[in-house]
């Protein structure tokens, strides 16, 4: 039986975020092969981490700077090494390439670190966005030392190949993975069956805070008094004080805390309203109201992606003005409300079934399989990258795992 090793920033939390979600679906994709997997973690579990309850799956606890990982995976002899995030990759990826130099090297990127971060800071500061920085060189570095890296937005590959010059074959287009076939349309609650509007995201990211915001200062305040029976709906993972102390009934606008399951949660609202003003990657909020067949409406940035020939379930603006106003229309006209939901069915289909994409990541991962000293010859710069003057991260843990006897 082959042996796939996974190294997580944190224990899955698919009920509190989308990465969460996102990682037990590669899992998943091992499994399907009858692969033994080993998922481990620096962290520590929380009440919310998943329960893998498999016989295929076993867990570990494992320390950074710690020579007894190095002990773990020579006797573990993975096949396959997934990182979870780039940060992942650069605290063991050096490890695994001295004592594993054969098992294949996986990097899941959940997003690119180094966008959003440009991003948030663009917004913030009110500037234009600079993408050449720090940690845009130490993901990419990353992402040059794997001999897969899993992207799961379509902007950001041609962001990868284009910008920043990386090799295309080492790159694959890997979306959520959705089993369509169990989507029923007509078990999905229609439009006289819901009300009011909704905002879902783990407020551990900024993004989503910053949403909250925009939603109270910005877009409720108008869109509340042309519907003025209507209410808005805030749910989402580890809200803190900042943003339980939003809560205001009397506006309307009224905070949920987390909810255990996020589709069942939105399936019985009519709007999912989120003007995500920076962020990257795909949002798992919207591949959840699709399937719950609740229309969306956000911005450029939240739809980047997502779309399917420029089709939305509902309403794409970064025009405030628009955007409640189209928030109006959609709440209140039920044939524009069930166009905009037939369309998220079709977009669930087109770019996020699971059974497409699982040909092509395995069509794509036996390739490499079969041609790995060729496939890693090709990237020569991520050949360069391993060798030992360019290992700044690997004798920094020496040292930290030095200094821990000592």
């Amino acid at each position: 039986m082959q042996k796939v090793l996974f190294i997580g920033k944190v224990w899955p939390e698919p009920s509190s975020s989308a990465a969460g979600t996102r990682i037990l679906q590669l899992v998943d994709l091992f499994l399907d092969q009858s692969m033994q997997v080993t998922f481990t973690s620096v962290a520590s579990k929380s009440p919310h981490s998943y329960p893998f309850n498999n016989p295929n799956v076993k867990e570990k606890n494992i320390q950074l700077n710690d020579e007894h990982f190095d002990v773990f995976i020579q006797e573990l002899k993975p096949d396959y090494v997934v990182f979870d995030r780039f940060m992942i990759e650069e605290q063991f990826g050096w490890r695994i390439r001295k004592h594993c130099p054969k098992a294949i090297t996986i990097l899941d990127t959940e997003d690119l670190h180094f966008l959003r971060e440009a991003r948030t800071i663009a917004y913030k500061k009110n500037q234009p966005l600079h993408l050449h920085t720090s940690l845009a060189k130490r993901e990419v570095a990353s992402i040059l030392r794997c001999d897969l890296v899993l992207i799961i937005s379509n902007v950001e590959i041609d962001l990868l190949v284009n910008t920043f010059n990386v090799p295309a074959h080492i790159l694959l287009h890997l979306p959520f993975l959705e089993d369509t076939s169990t989507l029923s349309h007509s078990e999905v609650k229609d439009f006289e069956k819901r009300s009011n509007f909704v905002f879902i995201g783990n407020y551990l990211h900024e993004p989503n805070y910053e949403t909250l915001l925009v939603l109270k200062k910005e877009i409720w305040p108008e869109l509340s008094k042309k519907l003025p029976k209507a209410e808005l709906h805030i749910y989402g993972a580890y809200a803190n004080q900042k943003v339980w102390q939003l809560h205001n009934q009397k506006e309307r606008f009224i905070i949920k805390g987390r909810a255990e399951n996020a589709r069942q949660t939105l399936a019985h609202y009519k709007v999912l309203l989120a003007p995500i003003p920076f962020g990257a990657g795909i949002k798992g909020k919207f591949v959840d109201a699709m399937f719950s067949g609740t229309p969306s409406i956000t911005t450029s940035i939240g739809a980047e992606s997502m779309y399917f020939h420029k089709t939305w379930n509902g309403c794409v603006t970064d025009n405030q003005v628009k955007m409640i106003e189209n928030a109006k229309v959609l709440y209140e006209d039920a044939a524009l409300w069930e166009e905009s939901q037939n369309k998220g069915f079709i977009i669930l289909d087109e770019l996020f079934n699971k059974e497409k994409f699982t040909q092509i990541f395995w069509e794509t991962f036996n390739q490499i399989r079969e041609n790995l000293k060729v496939h890693r010859q090709q990237n020569f710069m991520g050949e360069i990258l391993k060798t030992n003057q360019f290992n700044s991260h690997k004798y920094m843990s020496l040292w930290i795992e030095a200094k821990n006897k000592s």
